[in-house]
């Protein structure tokens, strides 16, 4: 009963957290760009990850420098003889049995230990570090990407949410021109082809539609699982395209200066490049004699009785030097094999760099084009928008086929689609352009 009591209890507690933890994250979030960058930050999975491993980095620092500090144990064993040994010693001719032993025997110690020498052990400590170092830049690429991710998601979706508004005051007005096409051809003003070719146009702008809506439903599941969201929030972007496309100063971004050695990537490179002169350096160490230090102190205690045992000191200083003479070519073998992963290292980062170098002219090449595309694509929407209101008045006097009207109508979407993917384009560069100037 009380067992069953206490597990009664510990469901109660159990389910009382997770709704705690289910509160935490309100049923909607209303964010910005920005505010939902650092949301991310705070909750992404990846983020946390890399936060993890550099905290079990920063443990292994010290895990490394322990393993050659002093170090004292204690020990105590006692035992009880259940059969003493017993040997026949013979005495003038007569064989005699002796036990040799007690029936209780006990040990009581202390001892200390040190590394005095040990070029490895020194070695490792520098791996630990870098290895710290290494982790602490994970987490910045890690945090990089992140803000990346979450930036590309967001402008994505606000540019559905901008294709649907236009498709949907698209649709609104073909509705509207196929129900006047209707009441003509009632009335003997327009032919049946006329209404088909109008319905059709609105059927197919009603798929797109239904697809756009899933195409955002689905980015919007992206961007939950970046803030680390439950699928169930509902997310409200308060950022517009124009507030955004206001801010993008193509000619101040261009004029800034490419620093290689504050790209993260290029860091990275030089971490691992220094993780393996480590490598080297410990396999070179592993040839070198090693000196540790080392004293006991133990009581001995022997008797049939066990509250009445007598105790013997022993104590001891130890000193053990080891030098290594002949490993059959091992020692070799891994110096050579460090010096081969040293030289791939070198040449990682040769070629990383320029990549980077490459990279840094095709992103100032693809911002400059793809602002000129933007405002370009901007351009084009609205004559495509006097065309397309001028084929309607036209078509509605009887002047224009629906044909044209049609043709007119595509004319518009494509631009406005034209133009989406422009400014989709020139947020996606600027994000990369940023992230390579490491001002993401």
């Amino acid at each position: 009963m009380k067992r069953r009591l206490i597990a009664f209890i510990l469901m109660v507690a159990s389910s009382a957290g997770a709704g705690l933890r289910a509160q935490d994250v309100p049923a909607t979030l209303s964010l910005s760009v920005d505010e939902a960058v650092e949301y991310a930050l705070d909750n992404n999975r990846s983020v946390a990850s890399a936060r993890y491993e550099l905290l079990a980095s920063e443990k292994g620092v010290w895990e490394a420098m322990a393993a050659g500090l002093p170090s004292i144990d204690a020990t105590a064993s006692l035992s009880y003889n259940l059969a003493i040994m017993t040997r026949i010693i013979d005495f003038g001719g007569t064989p005699t049995p002796f036990k040799f032993g007690t029936e209780y025997d006990a040990a009581i110690g202390v001892s200390a230990s040190a590394v005095v020498f040990n070029a490895p052990w020194l070695v490792g400590v520098q791996t630990a570090k870098m290895a710290t170092t290494l982790a602490r830049q994970g987490l910045t690429q890690t945090t990089l990407d992140t803000k990346e991710n979450v930036r590309n998601v967001y402008f994505l979706i606000l540019t559905l949410m901008e294709s649907m508004k236009v498709v949907d005051a698209n649709l609104e007005n073909l509705n509207a021109i196929l129900e006047s096409t209707k009441a003509m051809y009632s009335v003997g003003m327009a032919e049946a082809t006329d209404v088909d070719q109008m319905q059709s146009t609105v059927t197919m702008l009603e798929n797109s539609r239904s697809s756009m809506l899933r195409s955002m439903e689905v980015n919007h599941n992206m961007l939950r699982f970046l803030l680390g969201v439950p699928a169930s929030t509902e997310i409200s972007l308060t950022d517009d395209l124009d507030m955004i496309t206001e801010q993008i100063d193509v000619e101040a971004l261009l004029s800034d200066e490419f620093r290689i050695e504050d790209n993260i990537s290029y860091q990275l490179t030089e971490s691992q490049l220094a993780m393996s002169e480590l490598a080297l350096r410990s396999a070179k160490a592993s040839t070198l004699p090693s000196l540790a230090g080392s004293i006991y102190y133990n009581r001995n205690g022997m008797g049939d009785e066990l509250m009445h045992m007598q105790y013997f000191p022993y104590s001891a200083v130890a000193i053990q030097l080891q030098i290594p003479i002949f490993a059959s070519g091992l020692r070799s073998a891994k110096i050579n094999k460090a010096k081969i992963n040293l030289d791939k290292s070198l040449n990682t980062k040769s070629m990383v760099s320029e990549q980077l170098l490459m990279q840094e002219r095709q992103l100032r090449y693809n911002l400059l084009n793809a602002n000129e595309q933007f405002k370009s694509q901007k351009a084009n929407i609205e004559i495509a928008g006097r065309v397309l209101e001028s084929f309607e008045n036209k078509f509605n006097q009887g002047m224009a086929s629906s044909l044209d009207l049609t043709q007119a109508n595509n004319n518009y979407l494509t631009a406005q689609n034209n133009y989406i993917q422009a400014l989709m384009n020139l947020l996606q560069t600027k994000v990369a352009f940023d992230k390579l100037m490491n001002k993401l």
